[in-house]
């Protein structure tokens, strides 16, 4: 992987979802080998703009180009931030994990031994190899999302795309996908992720801030700041006397009580649950 080279590049995109613009003319450029996270309010466009990334939908305007090495199917993972499954279907945790194999192998493919080990490093990164044998209906929902997620994994893809993939989760499954994240790009792939929550944008190599067109793409440092999420929120700005700069939005709640905020540099307080949604 060369340095600065671009994984994902856009031109006056537009998304849409029927008569309804979801992005607005943007341009941005998404380094390869690399954690992006994409960052914005409700509705802001980030679901869009990671489906349009993973070929699940067309742009109605300007261009998008997505460059890996392995034909699309095969060269992308996707985990989707809901992904339901009927309760009654007799499918196990291997077997999830399994399906992401199929891209590579065809209709017709056979697993080799190569497959059977993608899959159970996979599970082993997610600690639910133990679980390999149990129905989905039996996990808890972060259970669940590590299982999917170890899908995502398995394919070993250049690109992995992660739609807000820790958000409500427990403790345990919130650290294993993170760290499986950084595994990823200690491997060489490109990773793309969607997320509320500043502290995990201001931990990305790279930040999009999204308002329904991108406000600024970059290094968390440049994107941070309190003039780019003045733009994107909408929301008053309140510097505190030891220069914290404080997210003042009536319509967020805190999470056990904790504040929000993240410092003058605009990078996300380490030290505080930080969401904004």
């Amino acid at each position: 992987m060369s340095v600065g080279a671009i994984a994902i590049t856009a031109r006056g995109l537009q998304l849409a979802h029927g008569d309804r613009l979801a992005l607005g003319a943007s341009d941005l450029d998404i380094p390869a080998g690399m954690v992006t996270a994409i960052i914005g309010p409700n509705g802001s466009g980030k679901s869009t703009l990671l489906h349009a990334i993973g070929g699940l939908l067309e742009p109605v305007g300007g261009e998008l180009g997505v460059l890996v090495s392995y034909p699309k199917h095969q060269g992308i993972a996707y985990v989707l931030q809901s992904t339901k499954v009927h309760e009654e279907m007799p499918i196990t945790v291997r077997e999830v994990v399994s399906m992401g194999r199929y891209g590579r192998l065809g209709m017709y493919g056979r697993f080799q031994p190569e497959d059977r080990a993608a899959c159970t490093s996979a599970m082993h990164r997610l600690d639910v190899l133990d679980l390999a044998q149990r129905h989905l209906d039996e996990l808890s929902g972060g259970q669940r999302q590590r299982v999917f997620v170890a899908q995502g994994l398995a394919q070993v893809a250049d690109l992995l795309l992660l739609d807000e993939p820790v958000t409500g989760l427990d403790i345990v499954s919130h650290d294993r996908i993170l760290e499986a994240v950084a595994t990823e790009r200690a491997r060489g792939a490109t990773v793309v992720m969607t997320t509320h929550d500043l502290n995990e944008a201001a931990n990305a190599d790279h930040v999009v801030l999204l308002s329904g067109r991108v406000i600024a793409s970059g290094p968390p440092e440049e994107v941070l700041t309190a003039e780019c999420l003045t733009k994107a929120y909408g929301i008053n700005l309140i510097t505190t006397d030891d220069g914290t700069v404080v997210l003042d939005d009536p319509y967020h709640q805190a999470e056990g009580g904790r504040h929000r905020h993240f410092d003058r540099t605009g990078h996300a307080d380490h030290g505080a649950s930080v969401q904004a949604d």
